[in-house]
């Protein structure tokens, strides 16, 4: 299992590469959504954000986080980076059909890219550049 989880696929070294920008891109960029949620959460003035799976305000709001931030930088780092992308589907599919899903197109889109993006990674997984990869070989041998 642990094998599984930390795999980084077998790729050439130019694919490697593309997986190390695709992962800054699709980590780094969901970051800068999270981070305004984040300081939101602490700030000590009441949660006004939307309950779109009937969760709660607060949960809603500390699972996205979770997920735009904490996810996104083990994206960025690599570290689980299969498993660390299926938050960040989930949250962008709430984002696409629920959230945004009487808004147009014009508003699924970015959600959109961005589930692509995230799937791409769990499929192929960090590549050899990246913390999953030193795992690996840790428990490889």
């Amino acid at each position: 299992m642990i094998k599984t989880i930390f795999n980084p696929g077998s790729y050439p070294k130019n694919i490697d590469f593309a997986l190390l920008i695709l992962r800054i891109a699709g980590g780094g960029f969901m970051l800068t959504h999270g981070i305004g949620k984040f300081e939101n959460l602490f700030s000590g003035e009441p949660i006004l954000f939307p309950d779109p799976i009937g969760v709660g305000s607060t949960a809603s709001l500390g699972l996205v986080v979770f997920a735009e931030v904490f996810c996104s930088i083990f994206l960025m780092i690599g570290l689980t980076t299969r498993l660390s992308a299926i938050p960040l589907i989930i949250t962008m599919l709430v984002a696409a059909f629920i959230a945004h899903a009487s808004d147009g197109f014009g508003k699924q889109e970015l959600p959109l890219l961005y589930i692509v993006i995230y799937i791409v990674l769990v499929v192929s997984g960090s590549g050899k550049i990246a913390i999953d990869k030193w795992i690996f070989d840790k428990f490889s041998s």
